[in-house]
């Protein structure tokens, strides 16, 4: 194991352990619900819009270390970003995790490197993937309903 490792398991873990954005939020213009039944991962997202600005997203569930340490890191990166941020960054985070892609992400959303290890364990992908194919639900859905 190298100090890249160590690093990177310890942004999962202070991300799993994070409380701030782990919560209903009563007032979101739309909330969805993701499951991994394969792994018992069951979150709820939150997500109040200005427009097409992400205001503010927040989760709530129940699930393993990976799956809530990305749901987290999906808060933290997307709060105060376009649902166009959101999408591409939903399409970084699938591609660094099921492709050969190496990430590059915007300085607003660097600890999401941190998720490329999973990648060494297939069956953890869905836990890292769930959070943000929740995301890509809800940001489809206001797609469709602002068209």
């Amino acid at each position: 194991m190298n100090l890249g490792d160590d690093l990177y398991k310890e942004i999962i873990l202070d991300n799993y352990k994070a409380k701030k954005y782990r919560r209903r939020m009563d007032d979101a213009d739309i909330s969805r619900e993701g499951a991994n039944p394969s792994c018992g991962d069951d979150i709820e997202l939150f997500v109040r819009l200005n427009g097409d600005r992400i205001e503010e997203v927040t989760y709530d569930g129940a699930g393993c270390s990976i799956c809530l340490a990305s749901a987290n890191m999906l808060c933290t990166a997307l709060t105060g970003r376009t649902l166009g941020e959101a999408r591409a960054l939903f399409d970084q985070v699938r591609s660094m995790l099921t492709d050969a892609d190496v990430p590059d992400f915007p300085e607003y959303a660097a600890d999401l490197e941190a998720m490329q290890g999973v990648k060494a364990f297939p069956v953890r992908v869905k836990c890292a993937m769930l959070a943000w194919s929740t995301l890509k639900q809800v940001v489809d859905e206001h797609s469709l309903s602002a068209g």
